[in-house]
């Protein structure tokens, strides 16, 4: 159970980074660029994780508490 459990949080998370990191990047890509990389990475952590942590995880797993939950 636990390492299913395991694999369908990997795969949510993927869900919800991916569409995260394409608008931030489609917003912000035009700035970003021209920032050294280590800056780019750091600024770009400092927006998803909070953003994942407090908005988007706790949404997909309310939304996916069904998915989640089963065996």
């Amino acid at each position: 159970m636990k390492n299913i459990l395991t694999h369908k949080t990997a795969f949510l998370s993927w869900l919800a980074i991916y569409p995260v990191m394409n608008i931030v990047s489609y917003f912000f890509d035009d700035v970003l660029m021209q920032v050294p990389l280590l800056f780019r990475t750091l600024i770009l952590s400092a927006i998803l994780v909070p953003l994942m942590t407090y908005v988007i995880m706790p949404l997909y797993t309310a939304l996916f508490k069904k998915w989640l939950e089963k065996q």
